[in-house]
């Protein structure tokens, strides 16, 4: 990146008198623009909206996993790549009087929320095309200027912020656009009732039966967790674990129809990945993260997430198993029986409930120790839910739930293996300020620590210029 301004030259000398005159007054549309992108990290508002995106869109899974996994890793890798460039130039952050944001002792150039958001909404915008990228743009674009607005960053600090995260997001949409993807096979469907058929009036193909061929993050295949086929059909085990889901349909509580609905996870949902990121979000607000650290948390957890949305795509169209509503049928059991939940368009084993919420247990154990049993109880509900739902059996449930968490512990390692030194203090809170950046208050151990279970991990695998990811942004 270039230099910033230079103290004394006529650009540094207006950019300081922009800063000013619009810091002392913001208005009250500025002000309102000031507390929308500043209460929380910067990822948070572009994490919601893709979860928005996914909900309004007729998308399957592992594209809902690989969209998550695309902006949450273009983020991170844009606020790297700014801690990066903050320590090359040692720009300090503005200290503008009366200005709405407490002034920070974290360098200023180039803003790493202004390259979050330049990230976030490029990658949208490709992944989602109906939605207008001029409107994402002019979201970006309002983020960048709250921190003027609010006083917290020069004008040429979020420019060049902006401009880093676009850059980044082009890398991240190139990598996008090579992963496989974008094939497309109306897979031939094994013959046979031991095999998936399409759900009873359903679509006649699976959804995304080439996901397990896709590029990975941090897995070396599809197949690298394959397990074992499931039950052979008509077998002892597999008829008790038929009539386990007709015992469980024909005496559902209330309590299991409202988590099944819970999880349910159809079209129209922000989809098992993207409930997930509910929670990150909930957990990431509770302990007040910072950018950085909320841009790590989401990066892990994605990539975890899409993974495993690849390692289970691999192992459904490995084996072909019946869903279920079908096996019923043509066991002779019963010819009526119908699943409280709509089956899903792709075979059984395993179930992605519980995959993803393996791996995004596992991840946000690590990363928040202190609720690791909450986290993996809810992901054992999750997963227990699609029983309640008659659309699994017990054996789609607990291997899945064993193959997420191997991907998921996999993610983990490789997002710790990197420990690059840390060039200096990223984000020290002063804390006391009635608006701030999003923190807790910290003390220095070396670097910044905000004293929460999940810094603490973190602060093991320090921000530096060095990203875990392979999204080449130093090429930037």
């Amino acid at each position: 990146m270039p230099p910033p301004p230079r103290p004394g030259s006529p650009a540094h000398t207006a950019d300081t008198t922009q800063l000013t005159r619009v810091a002392r007054r913001p208005g009250r549309r500025g002000a309102e623009i000031v507390r929308r992108w500043n209460q929380a990290s910067a990822t948070e508002p572009w994490t919601n909206l893709n979860v928005a995106f996914v909900s309004g869109t007729n998308i399957d899974p592992p594209r809902a996993a690989r969209a998550y996994a695309l902006t949450s890793v273009a983020m991170y890798d844009a606020v790297v790549s700014a801690a990066y460039w903050k320590h090359r130039y040692r720009r300090p952050a503005p200290r503008a009087k009366g200005a709405m944001l407490q002034p920070s002792v974290d360098l200023g150039y180039p803003s790493d929320r202004a390259a979050a958001a330049g990230a976030a909404s490029r990658t949208l915008a490709y992944l989602f095309p109906h939605e207008s990228a001029a409107r994402l743009d002019r979201m970006a674009n309002e983020a960048a200027r709250s921190r003027v607005l609010g006083g917290g960053s020069h004008p040429s600090d979020v420019n060049a912020g902006l401009a880093l995260g676009r850059a980044v997001a082009g890398k991240v949409i190139a990598r996008a656009r090579t992963d496989g993807s974008q094939e497309t096979s109306h897979a031939s469907l094994p013959r046979g009732r031991a095999h998936w058929a399409p759900p009873i009036g359903g679509a006649p193909n699976p959804a995304s039966p080439l996901a397990g061929t896709w590029r990975r993050w941090v897995l070396t295949s599809g197949s690298q967790f394959r397990p074992p086929p499931p039950p052979r059909f008509g077998g002892a085990k597999f008829l008790s674990e038929v009539h386990e889901v007709m015992r469980v349909r024909d005496a559902l509580t209330p309590q299991q129809q409202r988590i099944a609905h819970f999880w349910a996870g159809a079209v129209g949902s922000p989809l098992p990945p993207g409930v997930w990121n509910q929670i990150a979000v909930a957990y990431a607000g509770r302990d007040q993260l910072d950018t950085p650290r909320a841009a790590r948390l989401f990066a892990l957890l994605n990539v975890a997430m899409a993974d495993t949305a690849t390692a289970t795509w691999d192992a459904k169209f490995a084996y072909w198993s019946p869903r279920p509503e079908n096996a019923i049928r043509d066991l002779g059991l019963d010819r009526r029986w119908r699943s409280f939940l709509a089956t899903p368009p792709f075979p059984a084993y395993v179930s992605a409930h519980s995959s993803f919420s393996g791996a995004a247990s596992e991840v946000l154990a690590t990363l928040f120790p202190s609720d690791a049993p909450q986290f993996r109880r809810k992901a054992e509900q999750a997963g227990i839910s699609r029983i309640y739902g008659g659309i699994h059996y017990r054996a789609d449930h607990v291997v899945g739930l064993s193959l997420g968490r191997k991907v998921g512990l996999l993610a983990i390692a490789a997002g710790l293996e990197e420990r690059p030194p840390a060039p200096g203090p990223l984000t020290p809170a002063p804390g006391g300020a009635p608006l701030r950046e999003a923190r807790r208050p910290c003390r220095p151990v070396g670097r910044d620590a905000c004293l929460t279970a999940a810094a603490r991990i973190m602060e093991a695998a320090p921000m530096g210029p060095h990203s875990p990811f392979p999204v080449l942004w130093r090429r930037t």
